[in-house]
């Protein structure tokens, strides 16, 4: 022991406590939570996966040799992914699905003809080395992605980008790092995590991890909710600010990363941990539980899907049926376009497999700012995507593409219940166009005595753009079933980019001018005495359940991981009390007001 004597009295401290650093102090980082829940574990911070590619001139005698190299490295990576697939056979339900289909993209670019030959051409025209080459071919071809309005779409670039710097690890001999050495309880920190990094953790070792960069719609985010791993993407400052051996805190459900927490903040977390445990294990057994009120409304829970392989994820969630499938899969990823017969088996495979229950199909939502490889002679870019040839006015220009579409949702049709509903609709000129073409198709297909949909399926539209908000009376009476997108519809009412950081805060569907939209549409359906449901990002937030179910709409449609918890506030709800606090809400003009009814709502129960 050291003993020091201060004011005359002696004191003692231990020669260790004096070589004792000072705890740091908490800090704590906000980015976007994309998949729910709470981490707790030793920070573990992963290296860069940058590569640094170095670029050069090729003798004209060497173009070949540079090209076998190039093909060798792709060769590799075709080997590399197809081991990625058997590993991944270790997950299983929407992970193994999801990865699945990641992997099979991937495989699909490596083999592409579009992209292997325009990489060779860069070698060829310019004489640059291979590695070159590929960068500089991803590189454009993200910034396309990048400049995207539809974060699903604009985050498929991530996809190509990541094939690319496989192949140009492989050309470089670069050593690819995974998780296998890991500790229990681990947080991942990363500049960035690719989809098929997190085929290597192991959800028994890693708690959470968070990143620099990221978005909730990448298939990082889709896989991280779908292993159940709490995620925050997109946080500035983080990897200066934890380092290896720190504790952290990753909360996934509102989007904050705790570096080294106080002892009070990590017990409080750590309830909050066993809180959603419990939760979790609730909501399980509301699966077959009917969504109805406590004074007996009965309200249709139904699920949005992006891809095939997510029905059995649905069907186990308790989705009454398919609210939006989108078709955008189908031309994604591809050079050529996909054909009836193609089409057909796909849409049928999927009515067919939810066994009686509605599926409702949207034509094609591509076009602008969402251009897909293999409608590349069909459209070109516009100055303002968002506002330019997409949706049903891409359809509509180039109807073969329709009419293609149509035939197939006329013979899936025979297979169950199928609606048609028609994106991005602004006038009832559009809605007749589309009604002709349908009985156009119909003609044909009986005429070739193939067996369709009898009688034919509804035609619905989606109301998304405040023009259709606004004529919503006429659009009623030409169609037979209203869809809600309230993401598309805030967007285009107030101006705002969600993808645009600048402005994102100023996204607001509890706008007055949104709600008063919405409101519009919601009782011009009543009157036309036609089905009205909500497909938007709101829909599958409990916290905006009573104010949309208050407003009248009893059909609601989601991401399949939101329907339990939306389930079960419905299950608390009193619907004539949700009704009377709509009105009130419909009566303010300020959003803030808006927004304290609401909340004030839901915390009262």
């Amino acid at each position: 022991m050291k003993t020091e004597r201060k004011g005359g009295r002696k004191t003692r401290r231990s020669t260790a406590a004096a070589k004792t650093k000072t705890k740091a102090a908490q800090r704590v980082f906000e980015g976007l939570g994309v998949s729910p829940g709470v981490g707790i574990g030793v920070a573990h911070q992963r290296e860069s996966g940058e590569i640094q590619v170095l670029e050069y001139q090729v003798p004209a005698r060497r173009i070949p040799e540079e090209l076998e190299r190039f093909h060798g490295a792709v060769a590799r990576s075709r080997r590399q992914v197809a081991k990625l697939v058997a590993k991944a056979e270790r997950f299983h339900g929407a992970a193994a699905e999801e990865l699945g289909y990641l992997l099979e993209a991937h495989l699909q670019m490596l083999k592409s003809a579009s992209l292997i030959g325009a990489i060779e051409r860069r070698i060829e025209d310019t004489r640059c080395n291979a590695e070159s080459a590929v960068m500089s071919e991803i590189g454009a071809i993200v910034e396309n992605f990048a400049a995207m309005n539809d974060p699903y779409l604009a985050a498929r670039g991530q996809d190509v980008r990541e094939v690319g710097l496989r192949v140009v690890r492989n050309l470089t001999k670069t050593s690819y790092t995974g998780f296998g050495q890991l500790e229990p309880n681990s947080i991942v920190i990363a500049e960035e995590i690719t989809p098929a990094d997190t085929a290597l953790m192991d959800p028994r070792q890693i708690r959470g991890f968070a990143t620099v960069l990221g978005g909730a719609e990448g298939h990082t985010a889709i896989m991280a909710r779908s292993l159940g791993l709490p995620a925050v993407l997109g946080v500035t400052g983080l990897i200066g600010g934890a380092k290896s051996g720190d504790t952290v805190i990753v909360d996934g459900s509102n989007g904050r990363v705790i570096v080294n927490p106080t002892a009070r903040c990590l017990a409080d977390y750590g309830r909050r941990r066993k809180a959603l445990e419990r939760e979790a294990r609730s909501l399980t057994r509301l699966r077959n539980v009917p969504a109805v009120t406590r004074d007996g409304t009965r309200i249709d829970l139904q699920a949005n899907l992006e891809l095939p392989r997510e029905l059995a994820q649905a069907l186990a969630a308790g989705a009454e049926g398919i609210g939006l499938l989108r078709t955008e899969f189908l031309y994604m990823n591809r050079d050529d376009l996909p054909d009836e017969e193609e089409q057909c088996a796909a849409l049928s495979e999927i009515v067919a497999g939810m066994a009686g229950r509605p599926v409702t199909v949207r034509t094609l939502d591509i076009g602008g700012e969402k251009l897909a490889t293999s409608l590349g002679p069909h459209v070109s870019e516009g100055l303002n995507p968002a506002l330019g040839l997409r949706a049903i006015r891409l359809s509509l220009k180039r109807p073969k593409l329709l009419e293609t579409q149509l035939a197939a949702m006329l013979r899936a049709g025979v297979c169950g219940p199928l609606r048609i509903l028609l994106p991005m609709i602004s006038t009832v000129y559009e809605v007749h166009e589309v009604r002709k073409c349908l009985h156009k198709v119909a003609r044909r297909l009986k005429r070739r005595g193939v067996k369709i949909a009898d009688p034919l399926p509804p035609l619905g539209v989606m109301i998304e753009v405040p023009g259709a908000a606004l004529v919503a009376d006429s659009l009623a009476n030409v169609a037979d079933f209203f869809a809600i997108g309230s993401n598309d519809l805030t967007m285009y009412t107030l101006a705002i980019d969600r993808g645009e950081e600048q402005v994102a805060h100023l996204y607001n569907p509890l706008h007055p001018a949104v709600l008063r939209l919405v409101q519009f549409s919601i009782e011009a359906a009543f009157r036309a005495r036609i089905p009205v449901s909500v497909c938007g990002e709101i829909a599958g937030n409990p916290r905006f359940t009573p104010l949309i179910l208050g407003l009248g709409v009893r059909e609601l449609s989601m991401t399949t991981n939101a329907l339990p918890r939306v389930k079960s506030r419905i299950l608390r709800l009193d619907m004539q009390a949700a009704t009377q606090r709509a009105r009130t809400i419909m009566d303010q003009s300020d959003s803030g007001r808006i927004s304290a009814l609401l909340d004030d709502f839901n915390e009262a129960g």
